[in-house]
This record gives structure tokens, sequence and C-alpha cells, in this order.
């Protein structure tokens, strides 16, 4: 069984500024925006990191699960980490696994060949984890929440290449990773007080939560290759912290040079 980090997605109350933030730091491009996240009171865009996506939404009226997730959070954050199964089979044996650790199923969609399941973040204690399946199965390719085909002439990688790593946290990190590890139906691994699990192309890292803002997704590692250019967009736009890292929408991105 494989499991691709295939998108990961923040949250932000404007939603423009921190597209701004992004591209221009990060040196990636807008490829999509996805009409269809309107029926959950949202707005969207999407971008190409490598052959995998990151995603932006922002609250547009009243009541929604992001906007909560904004007040509960104070303020812009990570917050789904959204995977492509290798299967189809593969996506039922993780839904078991979250059911059998009591884990609810937050959303399902099914259309044709192609199935969603996102897991509850209250349950899961950090953040959404959803798995994806299609009639194609292309880790590198097809991919439905971008509209299948047509990004490819946006990926942009002479800056920032591709994602290495997610960062959750929370009061315990240890329980965090355990469940994680179960219910993705993969193992843990611990170097002393380091606990991770890896899907398969990035890692998962689970450290405890101390800047006061509670669980949730933390923090993202990148490959880049040309971090020059990202610490000196960074420092222009207030979004430097060190020469290993910069903050945008909330999260901690930390950078490995390829």
């Amino acid at each position: 069984m494989k499991i691709q980090l295939r998108q990961i997605c923040l949250v932000a109350r404007e939603l423009e500024p921190v597209i701004e933030d992004l591209t221009e730091v990060l040196g990636i491009q807008r490829c999509y925006v996805d009409p269809g996240v309107g029926q959950f009171g949202l707005e969207n865009t999407l971008m190409p990191i490598g052959r995998n996506f990151l995603e932006v939404v922002a609250p547009i009226q009243e009541g929604t699960a992001g906007g909560r997730y904004l007040d509960r959070r104070s303020g812009d954050g990570g917050y789904m980490v959204i995977t492509q199964a290798d299967s189809r089979n593969s996506l039922e044996a993780i839904r078991s696994n979250a059911l059998e650790n009591g884990v609810r199923i937050a959303h399902e969609t099914k259309r044709g060949d192609w199935y969603l399941c996102q897991l509850h973040p209250g349950d899961l204690k950090a953040a959404f984890f959803e798995i994806e399946s299609d009639a194609y199965n292309d880790f590198e390719g097809y991919w439905h929440p971008v509209g299948g085909t047509g990004w490819e002439d946006k990926v942009k990688q002479d800056v920032t290449v591709d994602f290495k790593g997610v960062e959750l946290q929370g009061t315990d990190p240890l329980e965090l990773a355990e469940l994680w590890a179960k219910v993705a139906g993969v193992d843990l691994e611990r170097r002393g007080d380091q606990f991770t699990i890896k899907l398969n192309n990035v890692f998962i890292r689970f450290v405890e939560a101390t800047d006061g803002r509670g669980p949730g997704l933390s923090g993202i590692d990148i490959n880049v290759s040309d971090r020059k250019r990202i610490l000196t967009k960074a420092e222009e736009r207030g979004a430097l912290v060190s020469e290993e890292r910069v903050d945008i929408c909330g999260v901690r991105w930390h950078l490995h040079d390829i």
C-alpha cells in the first residue's frame, strides 16, 4: 500500500495577500481555482509544487468550518493533509483503520471512479487527513482537485522543487504520532524524542505545540534550489525568520537545499 502526499491545504482570512506571498517568495505559479469549494462557503487557489499541489482556502461567508478553524487557531495556518492512494483498496484500508481507532469520517464524495474520504481533524487531534482514489492513481499526473490535467505547464522548480515533509503539532507528540501511524497504516519511527511517519514521498513529523496556537498543521518542509532568492523575497515581504525558515500563512516553511 502506497500513499502519496499530493496536496497541502492552508486556510487564510484573506486569500489574495497569502497567494501573493507564496508565489513571490516560493517562486511558484497559480494553476487552478475550484468553484466547487463554494458549497462549503470558501474560495481557493491552487499552485503546483513539483507534481504535487499547495492549496489556500478562505471563507467567503459566516459559519464555515474553515472560519471556525481560523478562530480556534487564532489566525491563518495549515488545514489539510491531502493524499492519493495507489488503489481503491488502499483507501478503504485507511478508512477502516480510522473507524477502528475512533476517527470519524468528516466528509465523503464519490463520482464515478473518483472517491474522496476526509477524516475528522478533531479526532485526529491536529488536521484533516484526506485520501483520494481515481481511475488512474497516477502520483505524477491526473489529479481531480485541479481538474485532472492542464496544470502541467505551471510547474516551476527553479526556486522551490517539491515537498519534503509536513509538521503536525499537538499536546502529546507521541500520542499524536501513534494515532496517525495507525490510521495511515504505516510504521512509527522514533529517534529519541523525535517521532515521524513516512508516506510515499514525504515524512510527517510530530512535535509539541509550544507557540500558543494549539494542535494543528504547523510546518512544511520543502526542497529548494534557490535558497538565496527565497530569503531575499521573504525579507522584502516580512516573512523571513532565519536562513533556514520563512513564515507564510501562519506556517513555518523549513528550507532544505537539494
